[in-house]
């Protein structure tokens, strides 16, 4: 897993395959948002729908650890043995959204994202055990959650975009 020197590191990783993963969708058309394509294992509505779910359980851990609530992760709902049901919620749920909207949100929660980060000393950012909702037996710290919810998947999904545009003739 790659590293980060410093906070402005991490959010500079961040912005650059946020920018890259969101003009990926510059030219899907709202009528193919939901076009599932053979060897791509999730539709343009989907994938995004993917990021916009983790980014707001970040989100939302960050703020009910603060507000003293108990995290439950990945939610009370779903445990970390039935992810496919808790992606499948992220896709009823933002699914109905258009192209545009999805975007926007997803938009709007990575600006929350790098706000959070800025916020933070980095002791929080760098060192395990600083939040309990972060804190698991591999005593990641803080940034390899963000990490794994932005930059990792934006990179990877940004490829299954590509993936399916490529199987559209787009590319």
């Amino acid at each position: 897993m790659q590293n980060y020197k410093d906070k402005t590191e991490l959010i500079e990783e961040i912005k650059k395959r946020y920018f890259l993963y969101d003009e990926e969708f510059n030219d899907i058309k709202e009528e193919e948002k939901d076009v599932l394509k053979p060897d791509v294992d999730k539709t343009p509505s989907q994938n995004i729908s993917y990021q916009i779910g983790w980014t707001l359980l970040l989100l939302q851990w960050e703020a009910d650890e603060k507000k003293g609530i108990e995290v439950k992760t990945p939610t009370p709902d779903y445990k970390w043995n039935n992810l496919k049901g808790l992606y499948q919620s992220f896709y009823d749920q933002y699914g109905s959204y258009s192209l545009t909207d999805q975007r926007e949100l997803l938009q709007k929660q990575v600006n929350e994202i790098i706000e959070w980060i800025e916020s933070i000393d980095d002791k929080i950012l760098f060192e395990p055990e600083q939040r309990k909702w972060a804190t698991t037996p591999a005593k990641w710290a803080v940034w390899k959650w963000i990490h794994i919810n932005t930059v990792a998947p934006f990179k990877n999904f940004r490829a299954q975009l590509r993936k399916w545009k490529k199987e559209k003739g787009t590319e």
